[in-house]
């Protein structure tokens, strides 16, 4: 008999992890690391659903066994190539008849099979119930072309736990932020590998984030945990506008230029039609650095604006000049110094205050 596991079981335990959901279920979401395995293809999943309401249960389900049974011995071939170890964990939808079925298969050969009680349904329920568990949180702030997203891979290299929203959705935040990027997963994938993450942090010390929005691009962030951002303490990291344009340029300056166009194009009505035109016409002269001095003006005033409604401490932080490294290295030095502050002493801070 197959092992029955809650998420949190599941999850844990060791074994090769197999999404037996039709093509098109995984594609929408899935678990983590799971590979597709699935039983039906996406037609022959609509076959057996057509069967089952028009016909009832016994039918489809003898239907069923007529499609997957000439699968069987390649589900167990595949399997002892994927789990050479012959521990494999199984789940389906809601834990029924698809992730049964393959699991009987596959422990008629011999393997040690566990399954997720509920099926990929209970997982999504645990996944939207973890952001409401509240944790500790920095969040890290700075204008367009600052470093954030490097200081934040430099930081999780220090130790310090990180959450990296942007790289979870292939998407930097902006409407230049899918150039050269792999396409988006479903906010509904994205939740998933959020979920694994946020579950795995302790309570010890401060997950630094990202400032974002509550869309990176076609991806939203859960309400809960965007709720916990903007109640989060601000570290806000600044750096020279030459700094800041150079970083851009090398960032974007191998990026096609009819997609450097469109981008700039999608903002026009924010950034005026006369800066929209002169800023695509120095795209279009490789003039790349005085491009991005027109845009930074839009994104400025959009991201002050962001930063004056949040009603939390803001603690600037000036890493001009300073490495990816050293700027990480300086803001642990300055959440350190906030933790080691007196509490009693927190009431007298003002809102903003400059930690070199």
């Amino acid at each position: 008999m197959p092992k029955l596991l809650s998420v949190e079981e599941f999850l844990q335990t060791p074994g090769v992890l197999l999404d037996v959901r039709s093509p098109s279920e995984y594609s929408q979401g899935h678990i983590p690391d799971a590979i597709s395995f699935p039983l039906f293809t996406d037609a022959e999943r609509a076959q057996v659903g057509t069967c089952y309401k028009q016909r009832g249960r016994d039918q489809a389900v003898e239907l069923g066994f007529a499609l997957a049974g000439p699968k069987f011995a390649q589900f167990i071939a595949d399997a002892k190539v994927l789990a050479p170890d012959r521990r494999v964990r199984l789940h389906c939808w809601r834990g029924g008849m698809r992730s049964e079925a393959v699991a009987w298969v596959l422990e008629m050969a011999g393997m040690e099979v566990s399954l997720l009680i509920g099926g990929y349904k209970a997982f999504r329920r645990w996944a939207q119930a973890s952001f409401e568990r509240p944790k500790p949180l920095i969040i890290l702030g700075g204008m367009t072309g600052t470093g954030k997203t490097a200081i934040l891979h430099a930081l999780a290299d220090l130790g310090a736990p990180v959450l990296d929203l942007e790289r979870l959705a292939s998407h930097r935040g902006s409407s230049y932020g899918g150039l050269g990027l792999p396409p988006q997963p479903s906010t509904e994938h994205f939740e998933n590998e959020i979920a694994v993450r946020w579950a795995a942090f302790g309570d010890d010390q401060p997950i630094w984030i990202e400032a974002e929005s509550k869309r990176i691009g076609t991806c939203r962030i859960p309400e809960a945990l965007f709720q916990q951002m903007e109640q989060a303490t601000v570290l806000e990291i600044s750096r020279s506008r030459p700094e800041r344009l150079a970083a851009l340029v090398e960032e974007y300056g191998s990026a096609d230029r009819q997609e450097l166009v469109a981008a700039t194009e999608r903002i026009r009505k924010r950034l005026g039609g006369l800066r929209t035109q002169q800023a695509i016409e120095l795209i279009q002269q490789n003039c790349l650095a005085a491009a991005f001095d027109l845009i930074l003006d839009y994104y400025d005033k959009t991201y002050t604006y962001d930063l004056q409604r949040r009603n939390v401490a803001i603690y600037p932080v000036d890493v001009t000049g300073l490495s990816v490294i050293d700027s990480a290295k300086r803001l642990l030095d300055v959440q350190q110094r906030l933790t080691n502050r007196a509490p009693e002493s927190d009431a007298s801070l003002p809102l903003s205050v400059h930690l070199q």
